[in-house]
């Protein structure tokens, strides 16, 4: 492992107002949280006005405020439905009065970053990155799976061949960073995460030359690049706050691997820690509660739950429960109260465990049998948990140590993107179209 660093990063990383509130409301309202020694650290944001970034304010799928409806179909509680030009599986984000996603075009030759308003689903603009050849892609996967992230200021999205950008929020190109030709097997999927001033992406290439990356999210200057020994994901980062055995309070930026789960200082990106169980095509972000870390891995794999905050090789250490098959491809776990809820997409089959034991409580299939039929990661709000398959069927399971499914929402359409939840409005993405569901006015 080798890693490089500026100096600019020296500078100590400024208060996060939105993230802080969002803590103090998440502590109210569990008050065992208060003494957590590991959390999710949530984005800098207002979570009742924001889905800022992939898997929303909290980075996890847990929805914030009340007036969502829990059933919809094309013909029922539709605000709108719009079209989106080109294919893309990027998730919608949301700010203020804006929906941003991102879209591909011309076999992946061009790709855009779109702005839709949020009240009618105008599109407001459409920016196209710097041109560049398409990296070879899986064909479910396409040219722009990567969900964008935002801080109200500027739209950051990671575009895979045609590098990394930032966008002012009227779509004017900020800065962009192109990082050539890349070995990307199957083609890009992971997120960016914004942490304080620091932008991050994660790329996983074939012959040694993946790498985790900072940079400078008003500039674009790289602040350090870390090589990875791992060539075959597509997880997103993702920001937690822990303490550690001697009472040390820091950040770690987590990484679903191939082979490992990996955890970096994000100040300087240098290699924290590592655990190893995970196996072959990592794509599901890990998740946080009880003060362990939820890792899965691909094709029905082992599922594993650590103990963060510790140093070097932690496989022996800090592994509290393992289950040896049964993880999610592609879908990230949900994590509900005591329950650790996982679809295992290639059998469309759902098992729920006590999130601190490990022990399994339940499974059961959702819908018909399908290879790689689940693909949206899954949200939660009012002890409901709702799991979307490709074929856009939505099943809404009430919470809980027994399994109770409640009924299925049909939209129509395949969907692959994960929705949004801002404001009573679900924002949903499928195979060509963009849509507002919420109570009907009017």
């Amino acid at each position: 492992m080798s890693h490089t660093t500026s100096s600019s990063m020296l500078r100590m990383t400024p208060t996060r107002l939105f993230a802080f509130t969002f803590l103090l409301t998440a502590l109210a309202a569990d008050p065992a949280a208060a003494n957590a020694r590991a959390r999710m650290t949530p984005a800098d944001a207002d979570p009742a006005t924001t889905w800022p970034q992939w898997r929303g304010p909290s980075g996890q799928g847990e929805v914030t405020g009340t007036g969502y409806v829990d059933r919809w179909g094309p013909g029922e509680n539709v605000r709108w439905k719009v079209a989106v030009p080109g294919n893309g599986n990027s998730s919608p984000i949301v700010w203020g009065d804006h929906i941003f996603l991102t879209t591909a075009e011309a076999a992946g030759a061009r790709r855009s970053v779109l702005a839709f308003d949020r009240a009618t689903g105008k599109r407001l603009w459409t920016t196209s990155a710097p041109a560049a050849n398409p990296e070879r892609a899986y064909p479910k996967n396409g040219h722009a799976s990567s969900t964008p992230t935002t801080d109200g200021e500027r739209v950051y999205a990671y575009l895979g061949n045609h590098g990394l950008l930032a966008l002012d929020m009227d779509g004017e190109i900020v800065w962009h960073k192109s990082f050539g030709a890349l070995s990307a097997f199957h083609g890009t999927a992971s997120s960016p995460l914004l942490h304080g001033d620091r932008l991050i992406i994660v790329q996983e290439q074939q012959r040694a030359a993946s790498f985790i990356a900072a940079f400078d999210r008003r500039t674009g200057e790289e602040l350090w690049r870390t090589e990875r020994d791992t060539q075959v994901g597509w997880s997103s980062p993702a920001a937690i706050s822990v303490t550690t055995d001697d009472g040390e309070e820091r950040d770690e930026i987590i990484v679903n691997s191939q082979h490992h789960v990996i955890a970096y200082a994000p100040e300087d990106g240098r290699e924290l820690w590592r655990a190893s169980g995970t196996t072959f095509e990592v794509i599901p972000s890990p998740v946080v509660g009880h003060d362990l870390l939820f890792s899965t891995s691909g094709r029905a794999g082992p599922t594993l739950a650590i103990r963060p905050g510790g140093n070097g090789d932690v496989t022996d250490s800090r592994i509290v429960w393992t289950a040896a098959k049964g993880s999610p491809f592609v879908v990230a776990p949900m994590l509900v109260g005591d329950y650790l809820y996982m679809v295992n997409d290639m059998a469309s089959v759902i098992t729920v465990y006590e999130a601190k034991t490990g022990e399994v409580l339940w499974q059961e299939r959702l819908g018909e049998r399908m290879r790689e039929g689940f693909s949206a990661a899954p949200v939660a709000f009012d002890g409901r948990i709702f799991f979307t398959n490709d074929n856009g069927e939505t099943f809404v399971i009430k919470e809980g140590p027994d399994f109770e499914l409640l009924h299925v929402n049909r939209i129509g359409e395949r969907t692959i993107a994960s929705p949004a939840l801002v404001g009573g409005v679900w924002y949903i993405r499928t195979d060509g179209h963009l849509w507002a569901i919420g109570e009907e006015t009017g």
